[in-house]
């Protein structure tokens, strides 16, 4: 399961990539590592048709079973075939998650005592610019106790098996890759019947292992 990724390049590359029409996020941090319940950049088509790139908070609403007196959201969406996550598969519900790199835990690296670290994969040892396939919601309710119930615009994104570059590391699942943007045209764009097939591993030669990416000293996150 994905729970952590990075993004290290610019607002003026992903409008480029995606051809979004506004910025509605105000992001351009030069280096960004992302959490459940952080906010994050998203691309998707808004109500008027056109691209933009909103600023919304990972985790999709849970199912209801899960959820007791506040819900933390749900980060990596793999039954597409379920009630629950079927009424996001529509183009509307699409979003493109912009990211460089992308951690998966890695037990077999932990020392006695320690944390499990974490592996961090990306395109090539430049770490281009990829999307992840996602979807996203406005919902309303209570994300943490103590903030009460709000209202949110949530986002979340699918997996699928792993390919030979993740399965040594992580053997469940890695992240859907979207890699040019004919993939991310017809992944904001195209009917479900269309788009499916996307939940696919990525092919494993356009996958490498790469260092963490470096902190920054002053690294201002988008909370």
């Amino acid at each position: 399961m994905c729970n952590l990724y990075n993004i290290t390049t610019t607002r003026d590359a992903v409008i480029a990539f995606t051809k979004a029409f506004r910025d509605k996020a105000g992001w351009n941090q030069p280096s960004y590592d992302v959490y459940p319940g952080y906010q994050a950049p998203v691309v998707r088509v808004g109500e008027d048709g056109e691209r933009e790139i909103a600023r919304v908070t990972w985790g999709m609403p849970s199912p209801p079973a899960f959820v007791k007196n506040y819900d933390p959201g749900v980060t990596n969406i793999r039954n597409v075939a379920s009630p629950h996550w079927r009424r996001w598969l529509g183009a509307t519900s699409r979003c493109v998650v912009p990211f460089n790199s992308f951690a998966e835990p890695d037990p077999a690296a932990k020392v006695p005592g320690g944390k499990i670290p974490n592996a961090w994969f990306a395109g090539t040892k430049e770490r281009p610019l990829m999307f992840f396939a996602g979807f996203w919601t406005p919902w309303k309710g209570v994300r943490r106790v103590r903030d009460g119930e709000r209202e949110y615009e949530l986002f979340g994104f699918l997996t699928t098996s792993p390919n030979e570059i993740v399965s040594p590391i992580h053997q469940k699942a890695m992240p859907v890759i979207l890699t040019t943007p004919d993939e991310v045209d017809l992944w904001l764009t195209g009917s479900w019947d269309e788009v499916k097939h996307l939940q696919r591993p990525l092919p494993g030669n356009l996958l490498v292992v790469v260092e963490p990416p470096a902190a920054l000293p002053e690294e201002d996150l988008l909370l």
